[in-house]
């Protein structure tokens, strides 16, 4: 499942789904706003581009890593401090194969997809440019 949505994540829902007889190992990231000075941030997308992007980093990543299951879904809208932005599931035969393929997710949805961040706190706002991230 790949999705750009303003829906909450149920993480333990995404783990449960990537069980398979051939899965012998998963591995999630969740990406959490933390509290570096911020109140909140607010995430915009292009949802369509963002979406095929991410289906393409998906679809990398399974071919580069053998993985059987990959679930990637990232939240926009306006995220207060502990609420999560990212969540990425994938289920491989071996562990190797899912820590590496989870990793490469990660950092090429940061690299490509269209995604614009704006922390916001009392009395101000900035927008997030490259390493800033709040990640």
């Amino acid at each position: 499942m790949i999705a750009v949505t303003e829906d909450p994540i149920s993480i333990a829902s995404l783990i449960e789904g990537a069980r398979h007889p051939r899965v012998g190992g998963i591995v999630s990231f969740t990406g959490i706003v933390r509290d570096d000075g911020i109140e909140a941030i607010e995430v915009e997308a292009y949802r369509e581009v963002a979406e095929k992007e991410i289906t393409q980093i998906r679809d990398d990543a399974i071919s580069r890593f053998g993985l059987f299951h990959v679930t990637i879904i990232h939240r926009t809208g306006r995220l207060m401090v502990g609420e999560t932005i990212i969540a990425i599931v994938v289920g491989a035969g071996h562990r190797r194969e899912a820590f590496e393929g989870c990793e490469y997710i990660i950092e090429r949805i940061k690299e490509r997809v269209p995604l614009w961040k704006r922390e916001e706190w009392t009395g101000g706002s900035r927008w997030v440019e490259g390493e800033e991230d709040p990640l």
